[in-house]
């Protein structure tokens, strides 16, 4: 007489995930791994679930980069205390930017990489651009200033953290280095001035002298 069979083992439903959730997972791969590594697939998969479970709680990865951006100011942006002086204004919320990216650096990746941005982070454009209105410069060019700043932000952020990354992985002379130790002198006269200082001169910390030159720069001509 044939047995029943047993009953089918009801499968159950996959485990409930948060959007805190996935942002957590999300911080911690780039953080760990870089932005490259972070794909909706490794996300799930991290998680334990699946990418279309993900899709409930974000569109899709450029979604979860500008989630990943406003988590990052929320936590770390704080509005500082700003001077009277326009000026200054400018130095302070620009300067807080710096600091604030120059702590998380995949960040600068993402905002130069793509159109992305933290809504959370405007208000520190908008005293950029208002103090540099309040220095006698037209909105248009306020923006192109604001522009500027940004760009020189960016890039002092990411050559210093290249470098740094470079000499951690091998301490080894760079080729940087190697070419300075044998300048000719009737060549290149100040180069070989400075040859022996010259890694120790461009590791110094030099973002706010120049951030306040280009400051000038742009004002000079209002």
């Amino acid at each position: 007489m044939p047995q029943p069979s047993a009953p089918r083992k009801a499968l159950g439903r996959p485990p409930r995930i948060s959007r805190e959730e996935i942002i957590k997972t999300a911080r911690r791969i780039v953080t760990e791994q870089g932005v490259d590594r972070l794909t909706m697939r490794r996300l799930a998969a991290e998680i334990g679930s699946t990418p279309m479970a993900l899709y409930h709680h974000v569109r899709d990865k450029e979604e979860l980069l500008v989630l990943l951006l406003d988590d990052y100011a929320t936590r770390t942006l704080r509005r500082p205390e700003l001077p009277a002086h326009p000026r200054e204004r400018v130095i302070v919320a620009t300067t807080a930017i710096h600091d604030a990216l120059a702590a998380c650096p995949w960040i600068v990746e993402v905002l130069t990489a793509d159109d992305l941005m933290s809504t959370t982070a405007l208000w520190f454009v908008e005293q950029i651009v208002d103090g540099l209105v309040e220095c006698g410069l037209s909105p248009d060019r306020a923006v192109h200033g604001y522009r500027a700043i940004w760009y020189y932000t960016a890039g002092e952020i990411v050559v210093r953290t290249t470098a740094a990354r470079r000499r951690a992985d091998d301490d080894r002379a760079t080729y940087r280095e190697q070419v300075f130790a044998d300048l000719d002198p009737s060549e290149l006269p100040r180069l070989a001035q400075v040859a022996d200082r010259w890694a120790p001169l461009t590791a110094e910390d030099t973002y706010q002298d120049g951030l306040r030159a280009l400051l000038d720069g742009l004002l000079a001509g209002r």
